[in-house]
């Protein structure tokens, strides 16, 4: 399965929500050094109930907009 998702970085809280038909997720982390990239496969395997291994950042490694992919 592919997910395409919006990050916010440094945002208040963490925080997975659908608004306007797109997929967002909002991250307390930076994207500084990879840290919110982490932090947002940490949050999508406990909000999908999967291991962070099966979720992989297929492209937007340094965008706000990326296609994730979910092997289940």
């Amino acid at each position: 399965m592919i997910l395409e998702i919006r990050v916010t970085p440094k945002a208040s809280r963490n925080l997975i929500k659908k608004e306007n038909g797109i997929l967002k997720a909002y991250l307390t982390k930076p994207a500084h050094e990879d840290q919110a990239n982490a932090q947002l496969i940490e949050l999508l395997s406990e909000y999908l109930n999967i291991a962070k291994s099966k979720i992989k950042i297929i492209k937007g490694r340094k965008s706000r907009d990326k296609l994730i992919e979910i092997n289940a």
